[in-house]
């Protein structure tokens, strides 16, 4: 929806969708995860959990993985 334009900014997405800007930031950043990564999570693999991945994380592929 930001990518597209339909929304300016992050407090305008969550304002339309009704929830916290701080949690579409949050959710945002899991945009910078590596590939395989978000597969497992797709796919129901295991994995360090979703919840650790809202915790700040590099930007770094290869560093995401060893962590």
């Amino acid at each position: 929806m930001l990518e597209s334009g339909e929304y300016g900014t992050l407090a305008e997405l969550a304002a339309a969708e009704r929830i916290s800007r701080s949690y579409v930031c949050r959710v945002l950043r899991l945009t910078l995860l590596a590939p395989d990564i978000v597969e497992r999570f797709r796919d129901g693999r295991p994995s360090a959990g979703l919840a650790e991945c809202l915790k700040p994380f590099s930007v770094e592929w290869e560093r995401q993985r060893d962590r």
